[in-house]
């Protein structure tokens, strides 16, 4: 009696591989793509810096820099928000209004002291961002109306608190919430550190909670979300309610920072807020996103704004120019990224 030994796979000539075999160089290939999607922006940060700092002496000094971090630190906290928005298929254009919305409330709120100066912001603002959110997840309308709704409803608040704007609350200079705004620790703002604290605790609620992982599934598939168990309606309320709340706070701690509560700003922040978190890396379609690449962008909005400044011969026009320009790029490169990791 003759016997086979099944265990040895048994081959013929001319045989084709198997198909589930996945060959190496695809492999790489998708490795290589995720790396640039995810990584690509803080290389051009890091190219763009280095020639910055060989072209012009004042670039790479302390108190470029320091500026430079602090600017960022306001719009930094609004892209945090706007990340999680983003990651879960929405949008909210509210939040440039509610940023200067959440700037006269501090100032007008700090006559009563800082508590109240911190807490009437980050309550009213929250309070739209909820508002936003159960109108997105419970009625079903569409984020873009929503939130631009909520946005013109935001800055007539704001212009109603300021009989037009003719009002500016001042803040004390020498009350807390001044030292909050303009102090600094360890030779770096108190803002600065804040939006750092802010930025790590995003990432730790984003990778390693169950909340994130409902974010991250919402906006990969809403209905598989559903069929899975995930609260969609209740993931969307509060993503929405953390951008309003995040976009208060960044408000109040810009008042504190210029010690008034300054009716102009804000204008436009929502699309800087959207470019910083598409150039970091977060699919606009959904279901990808990173902090970390959130405030990379941030960073080199800023840094491509503060090489324009210093050349000085170029009108500031130029910096929305070079932004939006660079904001098409990247998305090209993600559609074309997203594709080939499709068909690999």
């Amino acid at each position: 009696m003759t016997t086979t030994n099944t265990d040895v796979p048994v081959t013929t000539a001319g045989a084709e591989p198997p198909q589930d075999a996945h060959p190496v160089g695809s492999a790489r290939s998708e490795r290589l793509s995720a790396l640039v999607q995810q990584h690509g922006a803080l290389a051009v940060l890091l190219i763009v810096s280095l020639v910055a700092s060989f072209s012009f002496d004042s670039f790479a000094t302390g108190d470029n820099i320091s500026n430079m971090a602090t600017g960022s630190a306001f719009l930094a906290i609004v892209a945090l928000g706007m990340t999680f928005v983003i990651i879960t298929g929405g949008i909210d254009l509210s939040v440039g209004s509610l940023f200067a919305l959440g700037g006269v409330l501090a100032a007008w709120g700090s006559r009563h002291g800082t508590l109240v100066a911190l807490l009437l912001p980050l309550t009213v603002c929250g309070l739209i961002g909820v508002v936003n959110g159960l109108l997105v997840a419970r009625s079903r309308l569409a984020p873009f109306i929503v939130t631009l709704a909520a946005m013109l409803g935001a800055r007539g608040l704001m212009l109603a608190l300021t009989d037009e704007g003719a009002d500016t609350y001042l803040i004390g200079k020498n009350s807390l919430l001044a030292e909050l705004g303009q102090g600094s620790t360890l030779g770096l703002a108190n803002p600065v550190w804040i939006t750092l604290a802010l930025f790590v605790a995003g990432a730790v609620v984003l990778r390693r909670t169950r909340f994130g992982q409902h974010v991250y599934a919402v906006g990969g598939n809403e209905d598989a979300a559903a069929l899975m168990g995930a609260p969609v309606a209740r993931t969307k309320i509060l993503v929405y309610a953390l951008s309003g709340l995040l976009a208060g706070l960044a408000g109040a701690l810009n008042a504190a920072w210029l010690a008034s509560g300054v009716t102009i700003l804000g204008g436009g922040m929502e699309l800087e807020a959207i470019s910083a978190v598409v150039i970091g890396g977060t699919l606009l379609t959904g279901g990808l996103g990173y902090v970390s690449g959130s405030l990379v962008g941030v960073l080199l909005l800023k840094v491509i704004q503060n090489v324009i400044n210093q050349i000085g011969s170029l009108d500031s026009s130029y910096q929305q120019v070079v932004s939006g320009a660079f904001l098409a790029v990247v998305v090209v490169a993600q559609t074309w990224l997203g594709r080939r990791r499709q068909l690999m």
